[in-house]
């Protein structure tokens, strides 16, 4: 009668069990439903934030291939310009003396003249020409002579060689003699005039 009494008692004891065991999957089940469109919502969201990592890996990747491709554009321009830079000192002065080689031709002539002629007058004659045709030459290419006769002495431009007593007060810190014709390139001193000064 125990065992009986016992048994009765288990049932009942696994009766509550089992409708325990049935209401929390009813629950989850009611709670699964309740939170699917914020599931959804997350899904979509994971979805849209993948997207955007793709986008921002392609543009990464574009970038990089333009940042490589303007660093080779800037190494080939940096080369060319040195190498236009270097023919440019190799050959920048081929222009001027190319030019020069029409007053060469002219002197040469010249000394064939002096060797042959008798007329001191006609070869002088000839020489002023060549020389006043060099002058204009210099003139074109920027270059000017200095101007030192009666000039105040001014260290920019005249190289003292010596001093000499003025032969007037006026003449005083003045340039009295020109030993070497001094010329600017361009407004730039390439040879400076070595002059006497008075004192």
């Amino acid at each position: 009668m125990s065992d009986k009494k016992n048994k009765k008692k288990e049932i009942r004891d696994e009766e509550p069990r089992t409708q325990s065991t049935e209401n929390p999957t009813v629950t989850s089940e009611a709670s699964i439903e309740d939170n699917l469109p914020e599931m959804e919502e997350q899904v979509s969201e994971t979805d849209s934030l993948t997207a955007e990592i793709e986008t921002l890996k392609a543009q990464n990747e574009q970038l990089s291939k333009d940042k490589l491709l303007l660093m080779a554009d800037f190494e080939n321009y940096r080369k060319r310009t040195l190498r236009e830079k270097a023919d440019l000192i190799k050959s920048g002065g081929e222009d001027c003396l190319k030019r020069i080689l029409p007053l060469v031709d002219d002197f040469e002539r010249g000394l064939l003249a002096i060797g042959e002629s008798n007329d001191v007058e006609a070869v002088k004659e000839g020489m002023t020409l060549i020389y006043n045709k060099f002058k204009t030459f210099l003139e074109q290419h920027g270059i000017k002579e200095i101007p030192v006769k009666n000039e105040d002495f001014n260290t920019e431009f005249h190289e003292a060689v010596t001093t000499f007593p003025a032969p007037s007060p006026e003449m005083k810190g003045k340039v009295i003699d020109c030993v070497q014709k001094g010329y600017t390139m361009n407004d730039k001193v390439i040879r400076f005039a070595k002059v006497v000064v008075g004192e």
